[in-house]
């Protein structure tokens, strides 16, 4: 089984020493691990001969990027305006209530996150929520309970 060190190393190797592949390396990190962790930032570093600052810069300017550990399960409850009217607030607040966090929190046992997002893309669906990248629409307070003790469930029979 690889270590930390080594799986970074990998992912560093697949790709030439050129600056220009620092967000696809940190992208390929994110998805190895679910957030970019510091020894793979600071391997990144040196093995494009660039400063350290210049690559938190752009890890903290990305979003989609992160360098706290999330979640196993990614929770992205779209806010955009017809999600909004059609009550994602509500949403957000059940999430909040079933799960204890708030948006770019994550609960304590490591299992889910809560990120709060623009738009999804599926406005006629609202309001939307994904998890893991499947998409769920209409959600209702009833439905949310439901779909998130089905990852719970998944867990505890895995």
């Amino acid at each position: 089984m690889q270590t930390e060190k080594e799986k970074i190393t990998e992912i560093l190797q697949s790709y030439p020493r050129e600056q220009r592949y620092c967000l696809a390396i940190m992208q390929d990190m994110q998805k190895q691990y679910n957030y970019i962790p510091k020894e793979g930032m600071e391997e990144l570093a040196e093995y494009l001969g660039c400063p350290l600052s210049s690559l938190y810069s752009m890890a903290t300017f990305y979003k989609a990027l992160s360098l706290k550990p999330k979640g196993k399960h990614i929770i992205k409850l779209c806010d955009g305006t017809a999600c909004h009217i059609r009550g994602a607030s509500n949403l957000r607040d059940g999430v909040k209530r079933i799960l204890g966090i708030e948006d770019g929190e994550t609960t304590e046992d490591g299992e889910f996150s809560l990120e709060l997002v623009n738009c999804l893309g599926s406005c006629a669906l609202a309001p939307v929520m994904v998890v893991d990248d499947v998409y769920y629409g209409k959600v209702t307070m009833e439905r949310l309970a439901s779909i998130l003790n089905s990852y719970r469930e998944e867990g505890e029979s895995a």
